[in-house]
Order: structure tokens, then sequence, then C-alpha cells
């Protein structure tokens, strides 16, 4: 019986993105791969010598983001330099080193998958320092704007979403042989659900007949009331289905408001792409990942809460392309439904059918093949040229006390 080989993917928790495009292409390799590749997922940012700084800012993400988003905005846009983001990645190899190594030695990976940026100097770090180079393959998971800390020269592929971010690899000096244009991966099974939208509907209890708006909030969608006082007396018939994505504050208010239209509530739900099939509108906040399943589902959107920073370049692709509005007030809102809602709809369909356009429901599929394809290649030579600075390296880690002689530590294909 051949040996299975193994991908490690690495992932975190601050929004929903990162996690979910990681499960999106755990899936697929599952679906497609299970006799041969044998998936591990880590949060390195869980493990509780991570400092506390790094592992308190995924719960703190949405407050941050919420309550100072100018500051946000400005940590963002400053740290977005050469200069800054050496300096970072130096940090996080001081903090995440030790987390690595571990992970990696317990797991033995043949391929390393990665779906959060803050992981690529430490990886860098454990490779040089120990002479050996596990392929690390990474997926970007926002549409547009993109923080150079994703590029990392020494990552071996990029799976990117769009020509936009491409270009801004291409910019970074990120080689075009490295660069795959596969969109954010999502679940697979938007693809496979070959259920009509009056199915769907009729098997989640909604209303198969009436115009179906799809709104998600979560902590971090602060003004998803006032937007929904809107729809709930925009006076058309529509049936609304509100998911407050594990907010419980938000769901016990939206319970308690008095609602002028069918409304079905869910605190949170694990069928988001059937949902997405099966409603005609959805409002939204601009992150990659519900940005991309929507496109995926040829679903319209309303975005609201646009992030400062990489949340700008995602509400600006969709606008652009003629799938979606920004609205930053109840009149905006107001004037977008009245326009999309008018002759039959004649607006909102032509949205949907730009969306079906633009999405890649596939993508899951797709990167799942290229990691099957390349994890039989060889780790690359220990004789790189990155060994140069092991030396200075080794200074850093001895400076914090911070173990790196660690036994067991080595290429999976290595193993006996």
């Amino acid at each position: 019986m051949i040996e299975k080989k193994r991908v490690l993917i690495l992932t975190a928790d601050a929004g929903f993105g990162h996690r979910s495009a990681a499960n999106a292409v755990a899936a697929a390799l599952q679906k497609n791969f299970a006799d041969s590749i044998e998936v591990t997922m880590v949060n390195p940012l869980d493990d509780r010598r991570t400092s506390s700084l790094l592992r308190e800012s995924q719960s703190d993400y949405d407050k941050i983001v919420r309550e100072m988003p100018e500051l946000y905005r400005f940590s963002y846009e400053a740290s977005d330099a050469s200069l800054p983001t050496a300096i970072v990645e130096s940090g996080l190899t001081v903090l995440l080193y030790e987390v690595l190594q571990d992970i990696l030695r317990q797991t033995q990976p043949d391929l390393i998958l990665n779906t959060y940026p803050l992981y690529h100097s430490p990886l860098s770090a454990i490779f040089t320092v120990h002479k050996f180079f596990i392929p690390l393959y990474t997926i970007v998971t926002d549409l547009a704007t993109v923080h150079r800390l994703w590029f990392n020269p020494e990552v071996d592929g990029f799976f990117i979403p769009t020509k936009a971010v491409h270009d801004l690899a291409i910019s970074y000096g990120i080689p075009e042989k490295k660069l795959h244009l596969t969109g954010i991966p999502v679940s697979p099974f938007i693809d496979e659900d070959g259920r009509s939208k009056r199915e769907i509907r009729e098997q989640l209890g909604w209303d198969p007949k009436l115009p179906t708006v799809l709104a998600v909030g979560s902590k971090r969608v602060g003004s998803l009331l006032s937007i929904l006082q809107v729809i709930n007396h925009f006076g058309k018939p529509l049936q609304l289905i509100l998911v407050a994505g594990k907010d419980r504050d938000l769901f016990q208010t939206l319970e308690a408001e008095e609602w002028h239209l069918p409304v079905k509530l869910y605190e949170y739900t694990d069928q988001m792409p059937a949902f997405m099939r099966a409603s005609d509108l959805i409002v939204c906040k601009a992150g990659g990942l519900i940005v991309t399943e929507s496109l995926a589902s040829g679903l319209p959107m309303i975005l609201i809460d646009v992030l400062p920073g990489q949340e700008v370049g995602n509400a600006e692709y969709v606008t652009a392309n003629g799938t979606g509005f920004q609205v930053e007030s109840q009149l905006e809102l107001l004037e977008v439904l009245a326009h999309l809602f008018k002759d039959d709809g004649a607006l909102l369909q032509t949205m949907a059918e730009n969306s079906r356009a633009l999405g890649r429901p596939n993508a899951a599929c797709l990167i799942a093949d290229m990691v099957n394809q390349n994890i039989r290649q060889l780790p690359r030579d220990t004789n790189h040229a990155r060994n140069k600075n092991r030396s200075t390296l080794l200074k850093l880690l001895s400076q914090f006390n911070i173990p790196w002689e660690i036994e067991g530590l080595r290429p999976a294909r290595t193993r006996k």
C-alpha cells in the first residue's frame, strides 16, 4: 500500500475568511484525493505558547475594526511598505518560530498550504536554519487590496483571486511562474448543488415564490440594523433571511424587532452555500470570502461597513464589475433597492448574470488538483541562496532564547 502524502493547512480565525478558504480546499482534497493525501489543519495562533498579542488579535479583530476603523486603516497602510514589513517579519519570526517548528515536527508534511500571511517569515526562517525546504503554497484571500506580507519570496506558489492581485504580486517582485489565477476557494458544494432555487427554498422552509434578500451580520457589521429598517419598510413583497453570524446580542435584537414582511432568523448556519443559491440578493460586509461565495453563487450584493484597508479593494471590485453596490446610508440603500426591483427586477437579473460570469465556484477543486500535482516534487536544494542569512537568524533566535536545535525536524520524504 502506498503511503499517503501529507498536506498541512495553516490558517487563522481573524474573521471567517481564512478558515473558510482552508475548509474549502480541505473538502476538495478529501473529495478528490482521499486515497492518496492526508490533510491536517492547524491554527498556530491557538497554541498556548503563542504570544497573547497574536492570540488575542483573533478575538479582538472585530472589536478593533468596528470601534477604531481609522486606527486600523493607519496601521494597515503604514505597515504595507518594504521597511515596516521587514520589521514586522522579524517580529513574527521571534513570536511564531517555536510554535511553527513544533507543528512541522509533529505533522511532518510533504507540502504546506497557507491561508494567513503572518506565517511566511517564521516558516522561511525554519527552512533556512534547518537547511531544508518543504514546498509552501499560499492562498490569497482578498480580491484587490492585498498587504505586502502575503508576497513572501520564499513561497513556492500563490493561488490568487484576480488579475489585480496578479499585477500587485508582480510589482512586489514575485515571478510570473509562481502565480496561479484560481479565485478564492469556496465550498465545492456550491458548484455541485444541482437543486433549483425553488427546491432549495422549499427544503429550507422558505416561501418559494417571494423575492428573497439574505442579510448576513456579525459583531463587525454595525450598520446592519439601520439597513434592515429600510428593507423592513420598503413596501415591496419580499422575504428576509437574517443570519447573525454567531453574534448572540444581534440575534436577540433581531428577534425582538417588529417585522412587516416574512422573516427567517438564524443565529448561525452551516448551510451558507445553500442560503446563497436560494436568495436573490445579499446584504453583507465586503470580506473577501463572502464576496467570493456570492460571486460563485451568482448572487448580487449590497455591501455595508466596508473595512478600511483590504476590503476597500473588494468593494471596488464588486462595483466596477456590475455585481453589486456599496451603500453608506439608509437613503442610498433606498435608492439602490428602488433601482434593483424596478421593471420586475431587470437590473437585479443583470447583476446576477454578471456575478455568475465573474464567479469561480470550482476554485477549491482547481487548487486541490495543483496541490496533488506539486506534492510529488522534491524538496528544494538545501544550498538555497537565503542560507547566507542563517547566521543572522541564529543570532536573532539566541537573543530571545528561542530553541532551534530540535530533533526529528526534517522533510517528510526522509521518514522511514
